[in-house]
């Protein structure tokens, strides 16, 4: 049965490992060598685009992994843990504003997901990715939308890079003071918006997003 390169479902679907052991299965690869990578940050106007590589321990996986935004700041901070601590390899990347300015969003995040699978302990026989792009990788990889619904691995790689980055704009928020990326993580809200008209771009706003372009060539006329 040929397996399709993009899959598509219902975004109720809680995630388990049914899609990793099917693919293991159909490619004739162990269940332990299967990774899910996920990322965050694309949208924001500052801070870098995080991306995660994660091959659980079908043996040995963290309770209560799910899509990171349908948890909590607690739940997602117990689970970084458990999910780096219990899995058979795990890794995060960030890519820098000044990099997202210098290609774009798009390459930079497949650079981000590219680095997260190579820097990996062990090296996957194949990888899920979420989304509809996938990067390029030493094995196959096979793009499944809203993937971090329904994949355990993607969920657990959804967790590790949202919460290193949301760290990274927790400590941006006091090298920067006054635009609030401890709150807002660098997202388009309306305080950041005002604290970016009132304060100008700091270094590690994306200046190629129209919303920060707008204010800088504001203030430079």
């Amino acid at each position: 049965m040929r397996i399709p390169e993009r899959i598509r479902h219902s975004v109720a679907a809680m995630p388990d490992l049914t899609l990793e052991t099917d693919y293991a299965r159909q490619l004739r690869v162990p269940l332990e060598t299967v990774c899910g990578i996920d990322e965050a940050g694309r949208g924001p106007w500052a801070g870098p685009v995080a991306a995660a590589a994660v091959i659980l321990n079908p043996r040995n996986l963290p309770t209560g992994i799910d899509d990171s935004k349908r948890l909590t700041h607690a739940q997602r901070d117990t689970l970084f843990e458990a999910i780096q601590e219990q899995a058979l390899a795990s890794s995060i990347v960030m890519v820098t504003a000044q990099e997202i300015d210098s290609t774009n969003i798009l390459k930079a995040t497949l650079k981000a997901m590219a680095l997260a699978v190579e820097n990996l302990s062990s090296q996957p026989s194949l990888a899920l990715v979420d989304g509809n792009r996938p990067p390029k990788l030493g094995c196959p990889a096979f793009c499944v939308i809203g993937g971090d619904h329904l994949s355990l691995s993607i969920a657990a790689a959804s967790i590790l890079a949202k919460v290193a980055r949301d760290r990274v704009m927790a400590e941006a928020d006091h090298l920067y003071p006054g635009y609030g990326f401890a709150q807002h993580k660098g997202y388009g809200t309306k305080a950041h918006q005002e604290a970016l008209i009132g304060l100008g771009p700091c270094p590690i706003h994306r200046l190629s997003y129209k919303p920060v372009a707008k204010v800088l060539a504001a203030l430079q006329n």
